[in-house]
């Protein structure tokens, strides 16, 4: 089974940055969908962001602006900057990867995920 591995997460203050890149772990099948969803302590997971093998991407409201998405479809890696950091965002940030080029209506159809990297905003 093909898993994700994500990196890149770790300790930052307010309004800093942290770029999170993530890549599968042994030759795996062409992803379409790719993206990030995060899931901070006692709440559910949401979505972050996602991108099409195509190069169109979504945010969620709450990252829009400050977070951009992208990826590179020879190598099945996708990647997220993410700048003005806010103690908000703190969380496990989860990579995934979809055979179709879409979301599934529920986030645990996901095809691929990740282990989880943790992004910690905070003084």
């Amino acid at each position: 089974q093909v898993q994700l591995v994500e990196s890149g997460g770790g300790l930052v203050e307010p309004g800093g940055s942290l770029t999170l890149s993530c890549a599968p772990s042994q030759n795996s099948p062409i992803f379409k969908a790719m993206g990030w969803y995060r899931q901070a302590p006692g709440k559910q997971r949401e979505l972050v962001a996602f991108i099409t093998s195509g190069g169109t991407a979504d945010y969620a409201d709450a990252v829009e602006g400050r977070f951009a998405i992208s990826r590179d479809n020879r190598k099945n890696m996708v990647w997220l900057q993410m700048n003005s950091l806010e103690p908000e965002d703190t969380a496990v940030y989860f990579c995934f990867a979809n055979r179709i080029n879409r979301l599934y209506t529920y986030w645990t159809s996901n095809d691929y995920w990740g282990q989880g990297t943790q992004v910690t905003v905070s003084l």
